[in-house]
């Protein structure tokens, strides 16, 4: 389980790219993108893909592989696999068939805007991602509303403002933080109140994917 840049190439750790090109496969979610990556290091090594799509079918054959005696790095398009991603699906396949799974650490978007958030950091829940339809995404926030840790959720620019509107009117005007392009030339970290980040982003254009962490309730 090998740890990628979020979007600064710097932050790729010299065991990721040892692991990376020792190994005997690499399998990613988007082989183009993480063969650009390779490219970069100039590290040459075998791709497949792995994703969403194909994590039924593909996950019996690297088990397959696995058992050979040969070795896979997992990887995501970007941070740290198997968070928000289908790379839990080929670790669970891996723990219950007795393969060692070797974590190698490094990026991680919600980790990163954890501790820059001026969020309590002692406790947390990291959500992922809130459901798309927004009835279900309600039943979800309210279900969180007496939750007393830092919670943190990824989401799509294109949902931001939908979802900080749910936010507000379920949790009420607590403490928010966005945070976006992390490590990367435009990052943007915003602290304010909930309703003041609704302001903030209905009148700007949001690029990129965003971290949204909410102050968790207050303690009476």
């Amino acid at each position: 389980m090998v740890s990628t840049p979020i979007g600064n190439l710097e932050d790729m750790t010299l065991r990721a790219l040892r692991v990376l090109s020792q190994v005997d496969l690499v399998a990613a979610e988007d082989t183009r993108h993480t063969g650009l990556l390779l490219q970069r290091y100039e590290v040459h090594n075998q791709l497949t893909s792995y994703h969403d799509h194909n994590k039924e079918k593909k996950t019996p054959k690297l088990i397959s592989f696995l058992k050979s005696g040969r070795s896979i790095a997992m990887v995501s398009d970007a941070g740290t696999p198997g968070i928000s991603d289908p790379a839990f699906y080929l670790v669970r396949a891996a723990v219950r068939e007795g393969i060692e799974v070797v974590p190698v650490p490094g990026p991680s978007a919600f980790l990163a805007a954890l501790v820059g958030s001026g969020l309590p950091t002692a406790r947390f829940v990291f959500e992922g991602y809130l459901p798309q339809k927004q009835p279900k995404r309600l039943k979800k926030l309210e279900s969180l509303k007496e939750e007393e840790r830092t919670i943190i959720f990824y989401e799509s620019r294109h949902r931001l403002k939908q979802v900080v509107e749910d936010i507000l009117v379920t949790f009420g005007d607590r403490p928010m933080v966005l945070a976006r392009e992390l490590t990367k030339k435009f990052e943007e970290i915003f602290r304010s109140k909930t309703s003041e980040i609704l302001t903030h982003i209905s009148s700007k254009s949001v690029r990129g994917e965003v971290v949204i962490l909410v102050a968790g309730k207050p303690k009476k």
